[in-house]
């Protein structure tokens, strides 16, 4: 029984300060940095940088499903060596496809951890102006939170900031 009280009250203290906070705000920081433009530009120019490779995956994945298909449906009727050639060239093709797949995955995960990179700081800055401007005392994950009355998230206001940079 006392330790139970002992928990109380230390899960008491550690959200004190919190009670006591007399201005507090929600912020979406990855729909923020989504929402904005530069994310928007930046998307619009890595299709158009991706989209040969993509193109390319794309045609190994239907070369692939080609002669899988050709050796199920001709399979029975092939020779031992036509079937063995077969399999042997939709083996290479689909590690093709696989490594190609896999490659492309990684470039599109290098150049978004570059962008996010790039914008924590004009991002921070933003976030910090508006917490000096508005006085905030604690500012919340989004995701954090149940439910946030309207006018504590202060997400669209960092898009509108991060706009204008």
């Amino acid at each position: 029984m006392k330790s139970v009280k002992y928990i109380v009250a230390l899960v008491a203290v550690c959200f004190m300060p919190m009670a006591m906070a007399e201005k507090i705000a929600v912020l979406g920081v990855q729909e923020a940095l989504l929402a904005s433009k530069a994310a928007g530009s930046f998307r619009d120019s890595l299709k158009k940088e991706l989209s040969g490779e993509e193109k390319r995956v794309v045609d190994l994945e239907k070369q692939a499903k080609g002669l899988r298909e050709k050796i199920q449906k001709n399979g029975s009727s092939m020779s031992q060596e036509q079937l063995n050639q077969s399999r042997l060239q939709f083996q290479k093709a689909f590690e093709e496809y696989q490594r190609s797949g896999q490659a492309l995955q990684q470039k599109r995960i290098e150049r978004e951890q570059s962008f996010i990179e790039d914008m924590r700081p004009k991002l921070d800055v933003v976030i910090r102006k508006i917490i000096e401007e508005n006085g905030y005392d604690v500012v919340l994950a989004k995701q954090a939170t149940v439910y946030t009355a309207k006018g504590v998230d202060i997400t669209p206001r960092v898009v509108e900031l991060l706009n204008k940079q």
